[in-house]
């Protein structure tokens, strides 16, 4: 009983006897048509694979010229605390910033001294040191991309697009399938009307 009902009415079975309808004799037009549109989702699933994957290549090797560009005109440095770093509040709800802006000074690669704000652990004590990155001039610059950055940026960039495809041809085929569903429950209210009720038989 097990089988009969895991084997033949089951998910896999169910998704089986929809993909391929030409075995059974009651299959409707309708019924293989949605099935070649199911196919074709499929195969766009499995071709959109590679695509995405060269799109994710290609824009790593951008992304790894974006992060040597970015290093060569970047140089790490370290800014020292001029005063304590805010200690962390942290509100009713249970959260609170990750880090406090704090005034700071850094000397840059020509000797020059630089003050400004920086990040810094909450509750860090005046002097403490906090890397950072400057520019050609020695201002405060964001981190530049890194090998690891570019590799996430390029697996996202190729999921996405996987997904999009993919995304696509599941909505066509539901908006498809709901059209057909509808034309077949209203082939069926037909069929139905033509035998007489019940109550009318001798």
């Amino acid at each position: 009983m097990g089988f009969l009902v895991h084997g033949f009415s089951g998910p896999i079975a169910r998704f089986r006897r929809r993909l391929f309808p030409g075995g059974n004799s009651l299959a409707r037009g309708s019924d293989r048509f949605e099935a070649l549109l199911l196919k074709i989702v499929i195969l766009a699933a499995l071709l959109a694979i590679p695509v995405a994957a060269a799109v994710g290549s290609a824009n790593h090797g951008r992304q790894v010229a974006e992060a040597a560009a970015d290093t060569a005109g970047r140089q790490a440095a370290t800014a020292y605390l001029l005063k304590a770093a805010p200690i962390r509040i942290v509100d009713s709800e249970g959260t609170g910033t990750d880090d406090a802006t704090t005034e700071a000074a850094w000397t840059d690669a020509r000797g020059a001294r630089h003050t400004g704000a920086v990040l810094a652990t909450p509750g860090s004590p005046a002097g403490s040191a906090v890397p950072v990155w400057l520019d050609a001039r020695g201002e405060l610059t964001p981190a530049p991309k890194t090998a690891s950055t570019a590799v996430f940026d390029s697996v996202l960039v190729g999921f996405w697009l996987w997904f999009a495809v993919v995304g696509g041809f599941v909505v066509l085929h539901r908006a498809v399938r709901l059209v057909l569903d509808r034309r077949r429950a209203a082939a069926w209210e037909r069929a139905w009307a033509v035998y007489p009720r019940s109550g009318s038989w001798p």
